[in-house]
């Protein structure tokens, strides 16, 4: 049944256009996405992983994700949604910023990918009696008003059993160091004012705040630069800066 509640708005308008600002830049690697295309190999190693062994699907096969339906949310340009749907799966891509929602659906088209991409938030959806057996929700719980109310939306839009991967940024002196410091003024990888340290939430936080909304937290992993490779790796012990969770909607 339909829910008849009023929807609770967890967006934050200065926050989505920052994002809609930058639309257009989503696909070029050496644009204002460029920390998320360096980080992206390793993002979907993680969640390929999780939902591989959640599902008992095979990653060696064609199409191993035949048969599961994977929202991603905040899904900027597509990502993550491109892989998920090479990998077989039927793909929803949401997003609350609309100038997004274009450019990740002419850049699917020219890859030949059938994704739907709607211009709407977790809470609506949510509202509208939507389910998926994955809740991507990768760098978002950071921007919303209300990460609580935002959160237990993720667990309404999941099936019994489903598997929520969320992943933030760490609140410490070192995160501040890193990804406000480093990567807005240093690198200029992000324009000024991407992030709010304030906004950035533990990873005791995050597992708590899981726990109030219904989620079952499951496993926790950092994910850590190398300046000298310029590359991403997982890591079990080091969650100090960018850390991937993983939490189930119990059965």
């Amino acid at each position: 049944m339909q829910s008849t509640d009023p929807v609770i708005d967890t967006i934050d308008p200065s926050e989505v256009a920052k994002f809609e600002a930058m639309a257009a830049d989503w696909w070029n690697p050496d644009g204002k996405f460029k920390p998320l295309h360096m980080l992206n190999p390793c993002r979907l190693d993680y969640i390929t992983t999780q939902i591989a062994a959640e599902y008992g699907r095979d990653l060696s096969g064609d199409r191993p994700f035949e048969g599961l339906r994977i929202l991603d949310i905040g899904c900027g340009g597509g990502l993550l949604c491109e892989p998920m749907a090479r990998l077989g799966a039927t793909v929803v891509g949401a997003d609350a910023a609309a100038g997004n929602i274009p450019v990740a659906q002419i850049h699917a088209q020219q890859s030949g990918l059938d994704i739907d991409y709607r211009h709407t938030t977790a809470e609506a959806l949510a509202d509208a009696g939507e389910s998926f057996d994955v809740v991507l929700n990768m760098e978002v719980v950071e921007h919303v008003a209300d990460p609580l109310a935002y959160l237990t939306a993720c667990h309404n839009l999941l099936k019994p059993g489903g598997l929520h991967i969320c992943s933030t940024i760490n609140r410490n002196p070192k995160s501040f160091a890193m990804a406000i410091v480093g990567a807005e003024v240093v690198m200029r990888w992000l324009p000024r004012g991407t992030h709010d340290w304030n906004k950035f939430i533990t990873p005791d936080e995050l597992f708590d705040l899981m726990r109030q909304a219904g989620l079952d937290p499951v496993d926790r992993k950092g994910f850590v630069f190398n300046p000298i490779s310029w590359q991403w790796r997982l890591s079990d012990r080091d969650l100090s800066v960018n850390y991937v969770t993983a939490a189930l909607r119990p059965a």
